[in-house]
């Protein structure tokens, strides 16, 4: 990149705009006003100053170019490679979180006296005080901006998405909308509050059994909610949305329990609360909704948003659905695995072709929407980048001899999926080759990670952190680790990353890590490993939390129904690192794809399902 780039040219723009508002420095997050991981067109500031295209980072921009560059980007591990690639270096410095934190960083760059601006509507109220406090040691302030500079220089910034809202049915969610919003004017009256803020787009979407287009690759509609204690039948709520939004399907399929009103409404209903007690999420609200509920004189308490648990914890339908959602699934990668396998050893197969080609056999089945995430398709030092995403820029070819790790999912009306598989690409003259000793190595620890999570068994009130160690005991044994976490949450034809439950290190800093493991919940398991610049390696299946039943037990105890359904690669394993007992589990795994995806294939499909499947033993490869 050169100082000519558009980087830098919008980098200067910015910097003049704040200038001329008088402020010292900006903070650019990925953000929208509902704190979504993944945003719209219209709220990728970010992307459009940076180029940074991750769905975690922030800028510092500091109007006095001078000062250590002036300008700061903040990535945790998934993108400490990604960063560089996409972000002049020569333009902004480079910080991991949680290392240094935004907050620490202003208070050791920011000018001192220096008035920091930043939009109330893409922060929370814990991130602003933990920066005014900050900048408050060197004398600073952190100014609530009346407008998004961004936006003023942003001059064919896109407009919101003006997709319409379309109700969810009850055979795919299970719950009617209506015993949703019962059950938190339950938990309201209970808790002697009148009202709730829902401002999550999935969590909205979860309450009124809503669906939408407005962020790619998740199936929301940009609006908020206002619950009540109150109202007909106790379920009254606000729907906060735009006109163009709402169809006669979706206000029949509300009700008139719910209230329609336009989005750009919403700070005036939140003024409409004066003197009411309101529950409003500190994790999933924005900074500008406290500040105007407390203006109005509303009584501001912080309480987890009463939709997140129940969210998470997928009732039956729900369940019966990501079944079947993963059977086809399943069944899509397995004739993908089977095409690359012919495909890849000619050595002229590139990353791009084969994401598009994965997507086509997903779109062949039914009830695809969209896929749940761009898919990553990472061959050989791209596989390292542990949330790489291919571009004309860093389309590579599958080399024969060379590692290639696939992550990608779907969004089905009846469930989300998310599966990542790492394979060796051999050569036509030896078929699949022989992957390098380290290479089986590696693999074959995050294949015992991931097999020691899947047969985990915890007593009830365990939670996410407590089991990470399980996935990360046989990386560590060889002086290796991964910066990512273990797993995620994952929707019901929603977000593919969805909390509250989280397996990652520690509850420190890593929301969702302290909450207890319950029945119906799915997490991901992904264990992994990364050497940078040559490949890298990640196993991951969703599961899902049950009951176990056991003899004797004192107390509930849960374990982990395996939903994904997708063989793992054979070439890669060493099996003589595996121990009988994790014998015996991929047999019975792979013994369960077979029965699954079988009646779904033939041919040469079901011919290279049934040699994948095939049961593994001591002096096998």
């Amino acid at each position: 990149m050169t100082a000519a780039s558009p980087s830098a040219a919008r980098l200067a723009a910015l910097r003049q705009e704040l200038v001329a508002r008088g402020l010292d420095g900006f903070v650019v997050p990925i953000s929208d006003e509902h704190m979504s991981e993944y945003v719209g067109d219209y709220a990728q500031r970010l992307a459009w100053l940076t180029g940074f295209d991750g769905s975690a980072g922030t800028a510092v921009v500091l109007a006095d170019a001078s000062r250590n560059l002036g300008a700061a980007m903040f990535v945790d591990g998934r993108y400490t490679l990604a960063v560089r690639d996409q972000v002049d270096g020569a333009l902004y410095g480079f910080e991991n979180v949680p290392a240094t934190s935004v907050a620490q960083w202003l208070g050791e760059h920011a000018p001192q006296g220096a008035r920091i601006g930043y939009d109330a509507w893409l922060h929370t109220r814990g991130w602003v005080k933990a920066a005014q406090q900050a900048l408050g040691k060197r004398g600073g302030t952190l100014v609530a901006v009346a407008g998004n500079p961004i936006d003023a220089v942003w001059l064919d910034r896109p407009a919101p998405s003006p997709a319409p809202a379309v109700p969810h049915p009850l055979e795919f969610a299970g719950v009617s909308s209506a015993d949703k919003r019962a059950t938190v004017a339950a938990w309201l009256r209970d808790e002697g509050l009148d009202a709730a803020v829902i401002s999550a787009l999935d969590s909205v979407a979860w309450l009124l059994n809503i669906r939408g287009a407005d962020v790619a690759r998740t199936p929301v509609t940009l609006a908020y909610a206002i619950a009540h204690a109150d109202g007909p039948d106790g379920s009254g709520a606000d729907l906060f949305i735009a006109a163009g939004k709402v169809t006669p399907d979706l206000r029949a399929h509300l009700g008139e329990a719910v209230r329609i009103m336009p989005y750009a409404d919403f700070a005036q209903g939140l003024a409409g609360l004066a003197g009411r007690r309101v529950a409003v999420d500190p994790e999933h609200s924005v900074a500008a909704i406290f500040a105007a509920l407390e203006e109005a004189g509303a009584q501001v308490v912080e309480a987890r948003d009463p939709t997140v648990l129940p969210r998470a914890c997928k009732n039956p339908v729900e369940q019966a659905g990501h079944r079947a959602a993963q059977a086809r699934d399943g069944a899509a990668m397995a004739r993908f695995l089977r095409w690359l396998g012919g495909e890849a050893p000619k050595g002229t197969l590139t990353e791009q072709e084969a994401a598009d080609r994965l997507e086509a056999f997903r779109a062949e089945g039914n009830r695809l929407v969209d896929l749940s995430f761009d898919t990553i398709s990472g061959s050989g030092p791209n596989g390292a980048i542990v949330h790489y995403r291919v571009s004309a820029a860093t389309n590579r070819v599958l080399a024969p001899g060379s590692v290639y790790l696939v992550d990608s999912g779907g969004q089905y009306a009846d469930g989300t999926t998310d599966i990542t598989r790492t394979l060796w690409v051999g050569s036509p003259e030896s078929e699949r080759g022989e992957a390098p000793a380290e290479v089986k190595d590696r693999f074959t620890r995050v294949l015992k990670g991931n097999i020691a999570l899947s047969r985990a068994i915890f007593p009830e009130g365990t939670n996410g952190s407590q089991l990470d160690t399980l996935a990360r005991q046989y990386l560590w044994a060889a002086g290796l680790d991964y910066a990512h976490g273990t797993g995620h949450g994952v929707g019901s034809f929603l977000a593919v990353h969805e909390g509250p439950q989280r397996i990652a290190k520690s509850a420190g800093g890593q929301a969702g890590t302290g909450q207890a493991l319950a029945p119906g919940m799915i997490v991901s398991n992904e264990p992994g490993y990364y050497k940078t610049g040559a490949y890298g390696i990640r196993i991951e299946n969703l599961l899902m939390v049950e009951e176990r039943d056991i003899a004797g037990a004192e107390g509930r105890y849960f374990g982990f129904e395996v939903l994904t359904l997708v063989p793992i690669d054979r070439a890669l394993v060493a099996v003589e690192l595996l121990s009988g007992e994790e014998r015996d589990w991929w047999n019975a795994y792979h013994t369960r794809v077979r029965a699954v995806l079988a009646p779904q294939l033939q041919g040469a499909d079901l011919a290279w399902l049934e040699a994948a499947c095939r049961p593994l033993a001591a002096g096998d490869l």
